[in-house]
């Protein structure tokens, strides 16, 4: 484990047995899932700002 990260954990108020613990730490599935979200946020984002400009460049040009 990186010494910052435990050393946050103590600082946090978490008892030395949970700082170690593996269920603390991110599998890849939770990273994989995490990577999904993002790239739908992405392309809602996208999406909104296209649509955004598309009724800007209507109402001003």
């Amino acid at each position: 484990m990186i010494p910052e990260v435990y050393e946050a954990f103590i600082a946090a108020g978490v008892s030395r047995d949970k700082a170690f613990s593996a269920e603390n730490l991110a599998t890849k599935a939770d990273i994989q899932r995490i990577d999904k979200e993002l790239l739908l946020l992405k392309w809602m984002v996208g999406f909104n700002l296209a649509f955004t400009m598309a009724i800007l460049w209507k109402i001003f040009f």
